[in-house]
């Protein structure tokens, strides 16, 4: 468990706990249906009435299980079930984000899926996906919404520009820089967050740790470069200087969906946004295209997403219920109806149906998965972009150097993965 939680926050996640675990406390009749609980961390306003809708469904086609649904904001589950979870308390099932699965499936919260009925389909999914949910050879989750980072960009802005669709870092500068003469809008705003600049490390062939070497990697030459081209995209003629207030992500997401900038780097998770900007009426004007590539050729982002994930600690009935339900909700049928309602990612092809094809964003992001690149399977993994996050908004914002900033990340990193050398 993450260290850090105040007390009130530990109280409401036990709280939390104890009204959806799936063991005998769960409210079930000897004779009646299974209940199990779900705790759902996606969007309760945008996503959240898809998947209400499809339990309606799972309920009716299976009278012997009832789906306990419980929103849990996507900031707080990962401490909560972790919390949950270590205290014999967990939801039967978990949405769970795919950086959370090698941590919790060490702690043997999560149970191993293969041969079971939730995982029947599983040469239906993406291969990359599938090894995404795997830890130490086993398979811990179901892929149930995935997603990567591109190049989205104003069509009608670059076309006025007379640019087309960067290949390179420097590509994307020129273009910024002729999007601003020829139009008078900013051509590029990019992110100081750590896992928007996943994508310089890739571009140079590098990540934060190489975990095979159980080596720190994030201050080595290919990663100073990479964070160096990633800096050097705040200034420039066209290119936008760095907003390190808390309000970043809202003030990059809003410029971009209204025409003021004509391109961002982001995720699938926004293109229902992208197509409530006066900029995205028409949604065809959504250009969609790889992150620009490093300076080794490579060009890639992280593989995000979620799984499903049933908890090893529900009894076996439970466990069966829960299985039966996360194989009904990651099926083609049920993700071809996620995917028109939300305009989400399936991930497995026979999800793609034409209709689903027919959304631009869905289409133009399913394009670019082919680069994204899976995290590294490390337990840790997703606590080394925490002092990441803290070191490069110090260093766009002028308050430390590029070297300064990544040998500080490493003291960091190497309290968190104390066996890895530098």
């Amino acid at each position: 468990m993450r260290r850090g939680i105040a007390a009130t926050a530990l109280v409401a996640s036990f709280a939390l706990a104890a009204t959806a675990c799936g063991g005998s406390d769960s409210g079930d009749k000897a004779d009646g249906p299974v209940t199990i609980t779900w705790w759902d961390t996606s969007n309760a306003t945008n996503e959240a009435p898809t998947y209400q809708a499809l339990i309606k469904d799972f309920e009716a086609a299976n009278k012997d299980v009832k789906v306990k649904y419980v929103n849990v904001p996507f900031d707080q589950a990962q401490n909560k079930f972790d919390t949950a979870a270590g205290a014999s308390g967990a939801p039967d099932v978990l949405r769970s984000d795919v950086g959370w699965t090698p941590a919790f499936a060490k702690k043997g919260y999560f149970l191993p899926l293969d041969g079971t009925e939730a995982l029947a389909d599983q040469a239906k999914f993406k291969p990359n996906l599938i090894k995404q949910a795997q830890y130490d050879g086993k398979t811990y989750g179901v892929p149930f919404v995935t997603d990567t980072l591109a190049l989205v960009y104003n069509k009608q802005l670059f076309e006025k520009a007379g640019v087309e669709a960067p290949k390179t870092w420097d590509d994307l500068k020129a273009a910024a820089a002729t999007i601003k003469s020829k139009t008078g809008v900013d051509g590029y705003w990019g992110s100081t967050a750590a896992y928007y600049a996943q994508t310089f490390l890739y571009g140079e062939g590098t990540d934060t740790v190489d975990a095979s070497a159980k080596k720190i990697t994030v201050n080595s030459d290919a990663a100073k470069k990479g964070y160096g081209t990633w800096l050097s995209l705040f200034s420039g003629k066209g290119l936008h200087k760095a907003d390190t207030t808390a309000d970043a992500y809202a003030h990059i997401q809003d410029a971009f969906v209204n025409g003021k900038v004509a391109a961002i780097i982001q995720g699938p998770w926004e293109i229902t946004n992208f197509y409530k900007g006066t900029a995205f009426t028409d949604k065809n004007n959504l250009g969609i295209a790889t992150v620009p590539a490093g300076s080794s050729g490579k060009a890639g982002a992280p593989t995000g997403g979620h799984n499903l994930s049933v908890y090893a600690g529900s009894d076996s009935a439970h466990q069966k219920a829960a299985e039966k339900f996360v194989g009904f909700m990651t099926s083609a049928k049920s993700q071809t109806q996620i995917a028109l309602k939300n305009s989400t990612l399936p991930t497995r092809d026979d999800a793609y149906t034409a209709e689903v094809k027919a959304d631009p964003g869905i289409a133009g992001y399913q394009s670019v998965l082919s680069s994204a690149q899976p995290r590294v399977a490390l337990p840790e993994y997703s606590s080394l972009l925490t002092p990441l996050d803290t070191e490069l908004l110090k260093i766009a914002g002028g308050k430390e150097s590029l070297d300064k900033g990544l040998s500080n990340a490493e003291t960091a990193l190497a309290k968190l993965v104390p066996d890895f050398s530098k």
